[in-house]
């Protein structure tokens, strides 16, 4: 009897062991890493592109520094694996600086193909430039299982879609929100202040040659030109958005103020000195009045930098109402 109890005794204590384990295991999947719990499937009309997220993105590709420090405002640098296009930069806003250096870079420039497709990408966030004309083909991407969402907007409705749309992605639709609303205080913070002002006529100077290249009225600068007070001179034009005029055509529409991207190569300096030594060019008002503003390239694409830019430029139109 004494043996028959022992056994009884162990058999119960191995059963009571097996229950525990079953418990905790069941415990632990309740709490599983939130990247485990399931996701509900996500669809996006992405300028005409039907997108489908069905699970978080793990790793991302920003393509066009205006893209990437998007993410990282919005607290996504660790989903990053790999960003382009640090040529048309002047480096990330103070704030984000030491984010966005934690970022591989995946090519200086344009991102390449081989890069993409070998970079274990499974989610690519990028200016619409990238695609098609580089070799990133969208449907290839899609075989190689990359789901490609693209930054292409031309109105401030458009970017803020494109964050809400990252928000609900990556799960942080509040803090999206948040970031939206703070973009649309502040710019309108600078319409206020010069909404009693006459707008000021800007040429955007992108770079010269056969002629200058600059931006047309579907262009998004040219309605973050207009938000801080400014006219683009040249916003009659509509077929394209970057598009090539005459020297001829600057002088005749005699603009009071120049817009100069400031990006790798040519320098800032040396697109001054072309614009004071153009024939045509140095006979503008605001080229003798020296009436340059600098503007970093990304800062004039569609991203995080709205209301920076619409400060910046206000502050270059209008000197004596924010001094």
């Amino acid at each position: 009897m004494k043996k028959r109890a022992i056994i009884l005794s162990f058999l119960l204590s191995v059963l009571l062991l097996f229950v525990a384990c079953g418990s905790n295991d069941g415990a632990q999947d309740t709490t599983a890493n939130p990247e485990n719990q399931e996701y509900e499937k996500l669809t996006f009309d992405n300028y005409g592109r039907e997108v489908n997220v069905t699970a978080k993105p793990q790793k991302v590709l920003t393509l066009g520094p205006n893209c990437s420090e998007l993410f990282v405002a919005l607290g996504l640098t660790d989903y990053i694996i790999g960003n382009s296009l640090d040529n048309h930069s002047r480096g990330a806003l103070p704030e984000y600086e030491e984010d966005y250096a934690k970022i591989p870079e995946l090519n200086y420039s344009s991102a390449t193909r081989d890069a993409v497709l070998t970079s274990g990408a499974d989610f690519i966030y990028g200016i619409d430039w990238e695609f098609g004309g580089s070799g990133l083909e969208l449907e290839e991407l899609t075989e190689f299982g990359i789901t490609t969402y693209m930054n292409s907007a031309t109105t401030l409705d458009e970017i803020y879609e494109e964050i809400s749309h990252i928000g609900k992605i990556f799960q942080i639709e509040d803090r999206a929100q948040a970031f939206i609303e703070e973009q649309k205080s502040r710019i309108a913070t600078v319409q206020d202040q010069v909404s009693e002002q006459e707008p000021v006529k800007v040429l955007v100077y992108d770079s010269g040659g056969d002629g200058v290249f600059t931006c047309s009225g579907t262009n998004f600068e040219t309605l973050l030109v207009e938000l801080a007070g400014g006219k683009n001179v040249f916003d009659d034009i509509t077929e394209k958005q970057w598009i090539t005029v005459s020297y001829e055509e600057v002088l005749a529409r005699d603009p009071d103020v120049i817009v100069i991207h400031d990006y790798d190569t040519p320098s800032l300096e040396e697109k001054i000195k072309e614009i004071k030594n153009d024939p045509t060019l140095s006979k503008l008002d605001s080229v003798k009045n020296e009436r340059f503003i600098s503007i970093s390239l990304e800062s004039v694409l569609p991203g995080n930098r709205m209301a920076y830019t619409v400060e910046k430029l206000s502050k270059g139109f209008y000197p004596e109402l924010f001094n």
